[in-house]
């Protein structure tokens, strides 16, 4: 297995193949000897980034004020998982730099943070009224890839454990597309899922025009965000269900102040 002095690994085996299922990522696509019709049945395809799909969990969708994906949510038992790629440096060394500057954020916004050794590198962990967040991140060839994982305090430890198995069998689809350093890489949801958040959506907007009009408070769940459920091998998600809005609702919100400080930062 060869390693670089990024913490990144490309899971090749002694025989030179690099497959899924080693738990030895997280994965450049353009190394990958799995087929594509393997990582279709264990993945869900977000066009930048291939998350494994975890066995009972929900997809929570983010849309921005554009109507674009800006990220999506594994939404567990223990609590809540967004892995996103961006684009970096041919050199490695972004993600030490960006510990270094959120921990920074979080402590400014209040929260207690330490920054601990993981199995990767580096790991932010801020403890914030109501729960947890713990940010993991990987350098790979011209890009980084990013997981934070959001839960109770009860449950930090097994969804920290959760946290570390998705991202290693996460997979980057860098692309030839020239990007600046931490840009985020487009998100682009598969066609049924795509489908059942404009459905989502649009059931929303509906609620909200009937409370307008005296229905009364609809339950729509947070706005800006749309539920599906994902099954245990395949990235078709069934009818969205509200509950799981209910549900996503229990978990800290990400630091927003800090994700966009990471991303207005863009230094080469």
């Amino acid at each position: 297995m060869a390693t670089d002095d990024s913490g990144f690994r490309d899971g090749r085996s002694q025989d030179g193949e690099l497959r899924i299922g080693t738990a030895q990522g997280p994965y450049d696509i353009d190394a990958l000897t799995t087929p594509a019709e393997e990582l279709g049945n264990s993945h869900l395809d977000l066009g930048s980034v291939l998350v494994p799909v975890v066995e009972g969990g929900q997809v929570t969708v983010e849309m921005s004020a554009a109507h674009q994906p800006e990220a999506v949510y594994l939404v567990t038992p223990h609590g809540r998982i967004n892995v996103s790629a961006f684009a970096a440096p041919k050199s490695p060394g972004l993600w030490r730099e960006v510990v270094r500057e959120l921990a920074e954020s979080l402590r400014d916004e209040g929260a207690s943070v330490v920054v601990e050794d993981g199995h990767w590198g580096r790991e932010v962990v801020a403890t914030v009224p109501g729960g947890v967040h713990r940010f993991l991140g990987v350098d790979g060839p011209r890009w980084m890839i990013r997981c934070v994982a959001s839960g109770p305090d009860d449950r930090a430890d097994e969804l920290g454990r959760l946290a570390r198995a998705v991202l290693a069998e996460s997979v980057v689809r860098r692309g030839s597309e020239p990007f600046p350093p931490r840009d985020p890489l487009p998100v682009v949801l598969p066609p049924v899922l795509a489908e059942q958040v404009a459905a989502a959506q649009q059931q929303m907007a509906e609620q909200e025009v009937s409370g307008h009009q005296g229905a009364g408070p609809q339950g729509a769940g947070q706005p800006g965000e749309s539920a599906a459920s994902a099954p245990e091998a395949s990235p078709a998600a069934q009818t969205p269900d509200a509950q799981s809005d209910a549900d996503a609702e229990q978990l800290p919100r990400s630091s927003g102040s800090a994700m966009q400080r990471f991303r207005r930062d863009r230094r080469g």
